[in-house]
């Protein structure tokens, strides 16, 4: 019986037109055929040199015969048999639309296993120089540094799988040089911006109601357009966080939460409690804040954006963005004395470490006065010698 070739084993010939080969083991065949990776050189000294990196490259490394798979073919597989039930809906729909408007089209032809450094870096280069299909007016066909970022991470998490299945021996994303991209700004309504705004929104009667219970709760967009009236325990004041709405082809769907401490209960302060309980008086549907024409559907995340930028318009205030509401909530929760764990709760944060991080603007100036806090009761206690 023969020899089962181990891979990294390697073997050299020299072919009738002179011309040097060398092939490698990688892997072998269900039927215990050993699987081959070539190099070819002018001379046997350079062959040598390329077939001992190419030993160290696949050492060890076990392919299968899936190994040949072209890269296409493993994304579809994966985001078909591996990421669903780890990540959101929306989350795996973002996915497929990466690899089919960005990696496909370049390398998705190319077998998997042939995939290299280089050609992820091409890729990254192309894409953030023409990676936009259709021009935009400031930016051109550029794409942004931070969506370069995101095809990074799809990518590789897309590789690493591939790697754990013996399709490849090494992540050829490793070590990729990848655009940094810029954080968006973290934009806070003032003490008088955010008492304008409130006295803009107290004239809309439609929307009144949403923003006043956006501004002293600082969910996210879906989920304050996701909320129904199960969700509100009228007696105890008492709001659920249990979806969120997502708009696909123009059409609201609900998703889950976007992460699992985004499911979440906390009590609404008493104003807003007692602005639902009137509301639900006249409800005549099961959405909490409906579409203004269509009742049986909830409001639109997106027409919930135009609504915000319109009332900042007319209060003569800053073009902030929807999450800067809750970043303006979480701001003045803090400044007001709301400790970091329970508006991490509200928020639906992780964790209070999250919660810190994120507002370090605010939690610096609490240090400040903490300090001077801390610097005044010493000195009732121990009295005036303990200045310097």
């Amino acid at each position: 019986m023969a020899r089962r070739r181990p891979s990294g084993e390697g073997m050299i010939r020299q072919k009738k037109k002179g011309q040097w080969e060398g092939r490698v083991v990688v892997g072998h065949k269900e039927n215990g055929e050993p699987i081959f990776r070539y190099v070819y050189a002018r001379t046997q000294k350079e062959l040598l040199g390329k077939l001992h990196q190419k030993i160290e490259e696949y050492r060890d490394a076990e392919l299968t015969e899936q190994s040949g798979m072209r890269l296409g073919a493993w994304l579809d597989k994966w985001l078909t048999e591996y990421v669903p039930g780890t990540v959101r809906e929306s989350t795996l729909r973002s996915y497929r639309n990466i690899a089919e408007r960005h990696i496909k089209p370049v390398l998705g032809d190319k077998p998997v296993a042939f995939i290299t450094a280089t050609d992820v870096q091409k890729l990254y280069s192309r894409l953030r120089k023409q990676g936009r299909a259709k021009s935009h007016p400031a930016y051109g066909h550029e794409l942004a540094d931070s969506t370069v970022g995101r095809i990074h991470c799809l990518f590789h998490e897309a590789m690493e799988a591939a790697v754990k299945e013996h399709l490849i021996s090494a992540n050829p994303t490793k070590g990729s040089v990848v655009p940094k991209g810029v954080k968006k700004e973290m934009r806070v309504l003032g003490s008088e911006q955010l008492a304008a705004f409130m006295q803009q929104i107290d004239a809309e009667e439609h929307w009144r109601d949403f923003f006043y219970t956006e501004m002293t709760t600082g969910l996210r967009r879906g989920e304050i357009c996701g909320l129904k009236w199960s969700d509100f325990d009228e007696e105890s004041g008492r709001l659920n966080i249990r979806r969120t709405i997502n708009v696909r082809n123009g059409a609201a769907t609900e998703g889950e939460t976007k992460t699992g401490k985004g499911r979440r209960s906390f009590y609404l302060p008493v104003s807003t409690a007692n602005i639902l309980r009137e509301r639900k008086r006249t409800a005549q549907t099961q959405w909490i804040f409906p579409d203004p024409l269509k009742p049986e559907l909830p409001v639109a995340p997106n027409l919930a954006y135009r609504t915000m930028k319109e009332l900042l318009r007319k209060a003569g205030l800053p073009d902030i963005r929807f999450h800067d509401l809750r970043h303006t909530f979480a701001t003045h929760a803090l400044q007001s004395g709301v400790d970091a764990k329970t508006l991490s709760g509200i928020l639906g944060h992780t964790n209070a470490s999250f919660t810190l991080d994120t507002y370090t603007h605010v939690t610096t100036d609490m240090q400040k006065r903490a300090s001077d806090i801390v610097g005044d009761f010493m000195n009732d206690i121990f009295g005036e010698e303990l200045k310097p």
